[in-house]
């Protein structure tokens, strides 16, 4: 049985930036409080309303076009991206059906990643869309949770997500995209597969506009690719995997992600490399992780992971636990505000990050059972506000059957930097 506190976090919603004049409450629904131009009035949550960005606003990349149209021309698309890009890296180029070459659709400039051209902060999620009953990797499901998980992570303004494998099904990435939702596609994790284990999901997929790029390894340093590699065998293997991926697409950054901070050495090690993630869990700040990245490296990061999960294992005392959404909201709140305050789009060292997660998996505590929401977790003397435990199976921001939890408007109430 599940213990659910009678606990309430205040937040405060506001449309585009105005306060409505009932309770302070947004209600977009009103003409005092009507959306602004390049927004839409959108319930975010149970009966509440905010206004968002419309979902062909921001930096895109064109769709694949049939022969008798022209890239950059369909509505709300913008057009095709100026070939001058001052100092930004040009990951290469795609080559439209009509063998129009359209340069730079992703660019790196200094620490920030260009989409079209124009700089893009990541308020992202984790995704990865295990039903009740079923286990990772056998029971993802992408195309039965896309519709219903894509248009919460629209409404709560999330932009991209990470994935712990590929999606290779293109009505998905069409689903996200036409959300306004890049996808960070996780092409190898697990060291017992072949470098040429990439090569099917990467050519299904990289023609579509909805990837931004390619992951390599998951905190491979903590978990030897999970199959018990050394530290060196896997950097070497992480090293050959991102080679394999720049041959077969050239036009995209590719990213590894890492286990917190990579020391010097590891970052010169490792020049492959075109985006670091970095995976950190420091309770509800991230402490001095910017300014260390700064004098580090000079490529761009983002947070592949962070947050907190919504189980207080010492809530009611030391033994004794409870749901706790209010602590995970607060924490939320703390750590995607500061990715705001240090994001790239306003000098900072950071692309933004991707919250771990999006939904509850039930299959994660191997002591329990897939069919059983069960509290085990590890507290290995450091971790997520406010226990320290990962309690493996609480870090949904909406529970398994999509209920959204005070952490999913904590989330949607953080808004994105503009670029400049």
């Amino acid at each position: 049985m599940r213990v659910v506190l009678g606990l309430t976090v205040s937040l405060t919603l506001y449309a585009c930036g105005e306060e409505s004049a009932e309770e302070g409450k947004p209600d977009c629904t009103t003409a005092a409080n009507a959306c602004a131009e390049g927004f839409e009035c959108r319930e975010v949550f149970a009966g509440e309303w905010l206004c968002r960005p419309t979902l062909d606003a921001g930096p895109r990349r064109p769709l694949p076009m049939d022969d008798d149209q022209t890239p950059g021309t369909d509505a709300g698309m913008g057009a095709p991206p100026s070939s001058d890009m001052g100092t930004a890296t040009d990951m290469g180029s795609t080559t439209d059906d009509a063998g129009a070459t359209v340069e730079g659709d992703v660019t790196i400039s200094g620490r920030q990643i260009l989409v079209g051209g124009t700089p893009l902060h990541m308020k992202g999620v984790n995704w990865n869309p295990v039903p009740r009953g079923g286990v990772h990797p056998q029971n993802i499901d992408f195309a039965g949770y896309v519709v219903q998980d894509g248009d919460l992570m629209a409404a709560a303004g999330i932009n991209v997500v990470r994935t712990y494998e590929a999606i290779t099904d293109t009505a998905v990435l069409d689903a996200l995209y036409e959300r306004g939702i890049y996808v960070i596609t996780t092409v190898y994790a697990w060291g017992g597969s072949p470098v040429n284990h990439v090569d099917a999901a990467i050519n299904a997929t990289k023609d579509h506009p909805a990837v931004l790029m390619w992951a390599v390894g998951n905190e491979w340093n903590y978990n030897g690719l999970y199959y018990g590699m050394s530290f060196d065998d896997s950097r070497n293997r992480v090293r050959e995997v991102i080679q394999r991926v720049k041959s077969l697409d050239p036009s995209r950054p590719v990213a590894t992600v890492y286990g917190e901070m990579p020391s010097p050495d590891v970052i010169q090690s490792l020049p492959e490399v075109d985006v670091w993630g970095l995976n950190v869990y420091r309770g509800m700040t991230f402490g001095d992780l910017f300014t260390t990245w700064s004098q580090r490296a000079q490529s761009p990061m983002f947070l592949g992971e962070f947050g907190a999960d919504a189980y207080n294992a010492h809530f009611n005392g030391q033994n004794n636990g409870a749901e706790d959404q209010a602590a995970q909201a607060e924490a939320t709140t703390a750590l995607a505000e500061e990715l705001v305050a240090n994001s790239t789009l306003t000098g900072g060292s950071t692309l933004g990050g991707c919250l771990f997660e999006f939904a509850d998996e039930w299959w994660k505590d191997g002591a329990g059972s897939p069919n059983e929401h069960d509290v085990g977790g590890a507290a290995p003397g450091g971790g997520p506000h406010p226990d320290q435990v990962f309690n493996e199976e609480w870090w949904g921001l909406v529970e398994i059957d999509r209920t959204p939890r005070e952490a999913y408007r904590a989330y949607s109430a953080v808004a994105s930097p503009n670029a400049p």
